[in-house]
């Protein structure tokens, strides 16, 4: 059996996803000023790209960073949220 192929309709919603998270982004950093360099969330947690399958540590140490980011109120409920679905997509049974 073949593996799944993603939809035109997801991969639209993903797009409209990081365009919606970009410009709340932009608006977050108009409205606070610039950033400090070396303090932006987005450099502390990345996520691979791919279809690769991350290790258990990896995946661990993903998560639990994403918790004290949203902890530490560095990122809101709805980023905390997006992020989270993507780390658990990629979880393997």
């Amino acid at each position: 059996m073949g593996a799944s192929r993603t939809s035109f309709a997801k991969l639209q919603r993903d797009r409209a996803k990081k365009a919606k998270a970009q410009a709340k982004r932009e608006r977050r950093l108009d409205r606070d000023g610039p950033m400090p360099e070396g303090d932006g969330e987005d450099e502390d947690f990345v996520i691979p790209e791919g279809e690769e399958e991350l290790s258990a540590e990896d995946l661990l140490a993903l998560v639990e960073q994403l918790h004290a980011d949203f902890e530490a109120k560095r990122i809101d409920f709805d980023e905390f949220e997006e992020r989270k679905t993507e780390l658990f997509a990629r979880l393997t049974l």
